[in-house]
């Protein structure tokens, strides 16, 4: 029992802070004993880009034709030339995510490789110019990706067969601050695996 002031009542025992604190260990025993099972099941843990993931490429895939930006920059050849694969990127202009009309020329010969490549699966990366927010361009990032991806599934590839991701303005193939530079880095790469 707690000894409470209760104003001009004087004091009083009181059982409730008792009562909080057993119910408040309760439950830290009850999460602890069974809240945190470390066993996974068969084929837990392959989340979006993991092994076996539906709709996503794992790393496994990354690299084979094509390479991701990602391994690029880790490598040291980003923005070299050496990571073009059998899919050609598309360009936006600035602050937009709309597909331009020589973009969807483009998209539809990758539609049509894709086509003939039924067993390749795309991973479409999202990228912007250095202007404007990390959270902004992330978005926006992921807005471009995602217009690529509507637009081949209205070509007839399916939805499980790609996936998206954003960079934003962290994986730069250019770093100068004029307009021709940051045209090259508004653009969809696509990075191909088997």
């Amino acid at each position: 029992m707690t000894r409470v002031h209760r104003g001009r009542g004087g004091w009083r025992a009181s059982a409730r802070g008792l009562m909080r604190a057993s119910g408040l260990a309760g439950v830290i025993v009850a999460l602890a004993l069974f809240g945190c099972s470390s066993q996974n099941k068969p084929g837990a843990g392959a989340g979006a880009g993991g092994p076996g993931a539906e709709g996503g490429i794992g790393q496994e895939g990354v690299g084979g034709a094509g390479g991701s930006s990602l391994a690029g920059l880790q490598s040291g050849t980003l923005g070299q030339g050496g990571q073009g694969g059998p899919l050609t990127d598309i360009h936006f202009d600035y602050n937009d995510f709309t597909i331009r009309e020589q973009d969807g020329q483009i998209l539809r010969v990758n539609a049509d490789w894709l086509t003939k490549h039924q067993g390749s699966r795309v991973q479409i990366e999202g990228h912007c110019d250095d202007r404007g927010s990390e959270e902004y361009n992330i978005a926006l990032g992921a807005k471009r990706a995602q217009a690529a991806k509507d637009y081949l599934q209205t070509l007839g590839i399916a939805p499980d067969r790609m996936s998206t991701i954003s960079y934003g303005k962290e994986l730069p193939l250019c770093t100068e601050e004029n307009e021709d530079c940051w045209a090259q880095n508004r653009r969809d790469h696509f990075v191909v695996s088997q």
